[in-house]
């Protein structure tokens, strides 16, 4: 008897409005099932081949990953109760089953001898060879008890993880300040305080409505003259899902840390690794431990020295203006005093030239002249929300990917920037091709009514940045899924190709395709642009020094504590602050308790990975500055070199193949205007 088709149909374009919680559990019980029976049918086989083994089982691996895809991105964008519930039930499940993959020992053995054949495109040695590793890092050596304990470990881990990021959504949704006075409003810009009047409107409130969702926090931080307006909203926002704050213990996360890190180290320990970050280490560039702090320390000194004298002027600047002691929630507003100031630049003086349709258009053109593709709108692709965009990918006629842009915070779904995958590129059994397609989602403020959405230039860096990921995936020229797109990848060089297509926000080349006046559809003036560029660098060694606070902090809280209490969390966290940070302190602030990139995403132990991949996105765009910034023939030897080998050979390969040597820090320095300690000391 056939088992029933299941509920959510993998077609190329899903009906996501179709879909409902009902559906989920049962869509996913039959793929894994199918899975399962594929795994059992293949190691059947007495002389297994890629033909005959690997690609079936890919098959298989491909239907669940994009059924779990189509239901893990609708949680993300469209969290409703009954979809988090269905959603949670399927973790323990998806978990069991990975972790059945990667120790069935008759599977290794398959792959093993695989593996040895001598016939093997050099794409595919690569996925085996990665495929073994995973075998490895999962446990595939250890004795039958351990690996019953390892398996236990992981399940336990997904469930942390997903309880983590719900709480902090959670937490996020669950404060707002309800404002009828406007005098509270002083200095917020009229674009801030519309969309408050809009989510007060929505809510059927009257005046505004301030939220913790970063387009309504950042303009409270940045321009709100009233500074208890601002002492409020921050200390709600540094305390989300923790013990302190306005909603103190009521969704802390910092007993879901305390487990996560002793489930952490306890794997580690089962596979032989002393802790944690040497066991992260294993799938990445960097070599060793020891070279990811020596490298985070190496810039620290290179950076400190400028972030001091920053936060020095900073100081004095507040001083005179009649601030004595600056607070942690002064920093914002008066750094952005100061740059206008000294640059006699307002960042929302730029935001009529960035309107977002206009920017997405010019993202587009940019991407066509680099890389020789074109874009087309794909009106026939099912969205799960009216402000959602799909477009397809051409290249000379012929559709090879597609992609959906998610651009706007709305309720329920969850903060943040990101590039998923719906479906990856590989060759079917067939001898047909199957195209990517990514999910590009950010936050940025919703249009009002008629109005077009108006961004800030570090919202056109970040929708840039999201791109970068998602033409990583979706340029690949790789046919073996495991080595496709962003997949194998090591995960300190994935943020290549996404920190190098920021640099185009940056260059007046770029923004000449990106900016246009929503009334008049004037460029950018120059002196506009001379402005943008000269306050570029403004406290960027404070920028950088908060960003290795965030990376050491990561990383030694997996290689120093391997089952700390909180108390112990937040010690590590304020001697880091105390020897890294230059910007004052609150003893309430508890950042690491909505950390979600590392206790709730794919950067434990590696969110040194930004400054790691910034290096080599630096030194990789300044080949663009010595040979023409939209030079087609340039984008074509990144795109050939990088964008379309993802994983299939290693990143410093790819790297050196591109740039014709290792990559140099100097470009990095030079990018964020830091000087070299030794010449500040001069």
């Amino acid at each position: 008897m056939s088992s029933p088709q299941p509920l959510i149909q993998l077609t190329e374009f899903p009906d996501f409005t179709r879909i409902t919680p009902e559906q989920i559990e049962p869509a996913v019980d039959h793929w894994l099932a199918a899975a399962r029976a594929q795994v059992e049918q293949v190691i059947q086989q007495a002389h297994p081949s890629w033909e005959s083994a690997i690609q079936p089982l890919q098959e298989s691996a491909d239907q669940l990953s994009r059924a779990w895809s189509v239901v893990s991105h609708l949680n993300s964008v469209c969290n409703t109760p009954e979809l988090r519930t269905a959603y949670q039930a399927c973790l323990p499940k998806l978990s069991a089953y990975s972790t059945w993959f990667n120790q069935h020992p008759e599977l290794y053995r398959l792959y093993q001898q695989v593996a040895q054949q001598a016939d093997l495109h050099p794409d595919q040695q690569q996925a085996l060879r990665l495929n073994l590793r995973d075998f490895q890092l999962s446990g595939i050596d250890l004795p039958p008890q351990q690996q019953t304990r390892f398996a236990d470990i992981q399940q336990r881990l997904s469930e942390l993880s997903n309880q983590f990021s719900n709480q902090v959504l959670d937490a996020t949704q669950a404060w707002q300040k309800h404002i009828t006075d406007e005098t509270l409003l002083a200095g917020l810009p009229e674009s801030a305080r519309q969309s408050a009047a809009a989510a007060a409107q929505a809510k059927g409130l009257e005046g505004w409505l301030l939220t913790l969702d970063f387009p309504s926090f950042y303009p409270v931080m940045t321009y709100a003259d009233h500074r208890p307006l601002r002492e409020e909203v921050y200390t709600a926002y540094v305390t989300r899902a923790s013990d302190q704050g306005p909603d103190a213990g009521r969704w802390d996360n910092a007993p879901l840390i305390e487990e996560i890190l002793a489930l952490r180290q306890e794997k580690a320990e089962l596979l032989g690794f002393k802790n944690y970050a040497d066991y992260s280490i294993a799938r990445k560039m960097a070599p060793t431990s020891e070279a990811v702090i020596d490298f985070l320390q190496q810039l620290a000194q290179q950076a400190r020295p400028q972030a001091l004298q920053d936060m020095a002027e900073l100081q004095a600047f507040a001083q005179q203006q009649g601030q004595d002691q600056l607070q942690a929630w002064d920093v914002g507003y008066f750094a952005e005093k100061l740059r206008q100031q000294r640059y006699a630049l307002n960042q929302e003086e730029l935001k009529p030239w960035f309107a977002a349709p206009q920017v997405v258009q010019g993202l587009l053109r940019i991407s066509s002249r680099l890389f020789g593709i074109t874009f087309s709108p794909a009106t026939e692709m099912p969205v799960w929300h009216p402000d959602v965009q799909a477009f397809h990918i051409e290249r000379e006629g012929e559709r090879i990917a597609s992609f959906y842009l998610d651009l706007y915070a709305r309720e329920g779904k969850r903060g943040g920037a990101w590039m998923a995958d719906l479906a990856t590129r590989r060759e079917r059994a067939d001898g047909s091709v199957q195209k990517p397609i990514a999910f590009l989602t950010c936050n940025f403020t919703p249009p009002i009514g008629n109005q077009v959405s108006l961004l800030t230039h570090q919202e056109v860096t970040t929708l840039f940045h999201e791109f970068g990921h998602g033409l990583h995936h979706l340029l690949t020229q790789v046919t073996v899924p495991d080595v496709a797109g962003i997949n194998g990848v090591a995960w300190d060089a994935v943020e290549l190709p996404s920190q190098f297509m920021e640099n185009f926000c940056w260059e007046r080349e770029g923004l000449d395709e990106i900016a246009a006046h929503q009334e008049t559809g004037a460029p950018l003036p120059q002196d506009l642009f001379d402005k943008l560029l000269a306050a570029k660098n403004f406290q960027s060694a404070m920028q950088m020094m908060r960003q290795l606070e965030f990376s050491l902090f990561d990383f030694r809280l997996h290689q120093q504590l391997p089952a700390p209490d909180r108390h112990q969390v937040q010690a590590l966290l304020d001697q880091i602050r105390a020897t890294v940070s230059v910007v004052p302190a609150t003893p309430f602030n508890r950042f690491q308790n909505s950390f979600s990139h590392i206790f709730a995403g794919g950067y434990a132990a590696g969110y040194y990975s930004y400054k790691w991949a910034e290096v080599l996105s630096a030194d990789a765009f300044s080949a663009f500055e010595e040979e023409g910034i939209l030079n087609s023939a340039t984008g074509q030897r990144f795109m050939e070199s990088i964008l379309e080998r993802g994983g299939a050979e290693e990143a410093m390969t790819l790297f050196v193949r591109f740039r014709g040597r290792e990559p140099q820090i100097e470009a990095l320095l030079r990018h964020n205007g830091i000087q070299a300690a030794t010449e500040l000391s001069r």
